[in-house]
């Protein structure tokens, strides 16, 4: 198992719990199969409601998460462990992917085009379902949907990565481009 560190240790701002969130970690990091990592840090910022979440570092594996990626939406300032869940497992499948060479490169998360974010997003959600866990599977097809367009192409793109394993970055990325291409075609 991974030493999983949070920080901060105490929280001030919002009612999370360390050891839950460390927990929650753990038992992703061993589903998603980053057992043999050495450590996992998850930075949470608790002076922002807001939720951007992502990677920036692979050794350490580093979370930067904002504490309303992880707040439970019915509970304010409540830790939710199905929502860190979610969200920890998305970041650690892309760290899974980044960390496989046969993957191949993929930029930092801070220079990814936004649609091929959203399709490595579900390509990565499409796998932690797999696993069991919550998928919002809507959620993800509609914003899939709002940056490659309302199409049937679109809609076969987000199967595809949906229901995938075994991607390549350059494969991902080839996909969200022909949704983005069939975008193109009905507009003109």
């Amino acid at each position: 198992m991974p030493n999983v560190s949070v920080t901060p240790e105490q929280f001030t701002m919002v009612r999370f719990d360390a050891a839950r969130i460390a927990a929650v970690v753990e038992r992703l990091a061993g589903e998603i199969g980053l057992l043999d990592t050495a450590e996992v840090r998850v930075e949470v910022d608790e002076s922002t409601p807001l939720g951007r979440a992502k990677v920036t570092a692979l050794e350490p594996i580093t979370v930067s998460v904002e504490s309303g990626a992880l707040e439970d939406p019915k509970r304010p300032r409540e830790l939710s462990e199905e929502g860190t869940g979610d969200v920890i497992g998305r970041l650690l499948f892309r760290v899974r992917d980044r960390l496989d060479p046969a993957f191949g490169e993929a930029p930092s998360d801070d220079e990814l085009p936004l649609p091929h974010s959203v399709a490595w997003d579900v390509y990565a959600v499409g796998r932690l379902a797999r696993l069991g866990h919550r998928s919002q599977r809507q959620r993800r097809l509609y914003h899939f949907r709002n940056r490659h367009g309302f199409t049937d192409a679109a809609d076969a793109a987000f199967e595809r990565l949906w229901s995938a394993d075994g991607l390549t970055w350059k494969e991902i990325t080839a996909i969200s481009d022909e949704a983005l291409a069939a975008k193109e075609a009905v507009s003109s």
